[in-house]
């Protein structure tokens, strides 16, 4: 189906293998074996995991990069070179509403920062929560609170960290019991830990990967927080140009690279994501193509890929300039055409993902025939 529709290369990970344990040559050759059965290729590796205890400097940090080590070396010696991967404390991207109603029957991802603040304050019950949101936020919230019923905390607790986190890190499994309780136990591993540890962290886990790297070519790519905002009182260290400005200095070398991921990056009201594009674009190894539009108090919504605050058509403009082998992929779509009844994973659906995959094709043969023409010019 996927090389029916124009897919070229897979992106994908060794799902099977838990966190924090090697992956050897046999179980990728055979992934690898698998895709190209079908004359596709595996293109990137998403992802291969970070364990918290590398991100929080845990007692069995170094243990954990030396087997990262060894599974960079693997995936190279099977002619894989691309990894994205992230610095994220405890939860990967947030939604609080995971099939949000369109006028026109789809549904998208949807956050809502009053209802997140909710989840934080009421069903976290985090301490100090309350001093980190607006007044007008905190308004919101006590009027939740006066109407939220069990249902309606339920589809929060789910959307936040049991869909969303189950198929994403594995900290948190889908269906597990307790859930809440299993979330407040990870994220009292991180407590007093500042950015700047936190970046101190990552500068440690690059520095000890990099030889490895550049022995077999590895390229890591770190992807933007998303959204890119300090959350639960985590500290988040990739949520604008001045932080990843930071990773790329920390570790100056090629193979200390970014995935430019334009829906997280433009879920920030803060972020220009054609500018941060240009900036760049010379160590960014991997892109993910989706949009988002921000609304107001904070909120967002995945927006259509020809809309949003991203410009898909200009970052796509810049890249193909740089380099028409960078892999580039679709991201969330909506869910529409009876994807909703399939099962996939929350963001992935087939079909809507199909329609971004042809919008993205339309803007990629528009931008190679500029660039065609531009060089027939000169």
């Amino acid at each position: 189906m996927l090389k029916q529709i124009g897919v070229e290369g897979i992106v994908t990970a060794l799902h099977s293998v838990p966190n924090g344990e090697v992956w050897t040559v046999e179980a990728i050759q055979e992934m690898k074996d698998y895709i190209e059965s079908f004359g596709l290729r595996w293109s990137v590796v998403e992802s291969l995991p970070v364990c918290e205890a590398i991100k929080y400097a845990g007692p069995e940090r170094d243990a954990l990069i030396e087997n990262y080590k060894l599974s960079l070396a693997n995936l190279g010696k099977c002619g894989i070179h691309t990894v994205c991967y992230n610095f994220m404390p405890v939860i990967d991207w947030i939604r609080t509403e995971l099939e949000h109603p369109w006028e026109d029957g789809t549904t998208s991802l949807f956050f809502d920062y009053s209802r997140f603040a909710y989840f934080d304050i009421h069903i976290l019950g985090r301490e100090g929560a309350r001093k980190d949101y607006p007044a007008h936020i905190l308004e919101k919230v006590d009027a939740l609170e006066k109407t939220m019923t069990e249902a309606d905390r339920h589809q929060l607790i789910d959307a936040i960290i049991g869909k969303t986190q189950g198929f994403i890190n594995g900290n948190i499994k889908e269906g597990d019991t307790r859930p809440v309780e299993t979330f407040k136990g990870l994220l009292k591993l991180y407590d007093g830990i500042t950015k700047e540890d936190l970046r101190e962290n990552l500068r440690y886990f690059l520095s000890a990967i990099m030889p490895v790297c550049e022995e077999y070519d590895m390229r890591m790519c770190i992807h933007p927080d998303d959204p890119p905002m300090q959350v639960l009182g985590l500290p988040r260290i990739v949520t604008c140009a001045e932080d990843i400005e930071w990773i790329l200095r920390a570790v100056d070398n090629f193979h200390n690279g970014l995935t430019f991921c334009a829906g997280s990056l433009s879920s920030g009201a803060h972020n220009d994501v054609v500018a941060m594009a240009r900036q760049f674009a010379g160590r960014t190894h991997f892109v993910h193509l989706r949009s988002c539009e921000v609304l107001e108090d904070g909120n967002f919504i995945e927006a259509p890929h020809t809309g949003g605050r991203a410009d898909l058509v200009n970052l796509v403009r810049i890249f193909e300039r740089m380099d028409p082998e960078l892999p580039m992929r679709v991201d969330h779509g909506r869910t529409m055409l009876g994807d909703a009844d399939k099962g996939y994973n929350p963001g992935y659906s087939f079909h809507g993902r199909m329609l971004a995959l042809g919008q993205v094709e339309g803007m990629m043969a528009v931008v190679r025939d500029e660039i065609s023409g531009a060089g027939k010019a000169s």
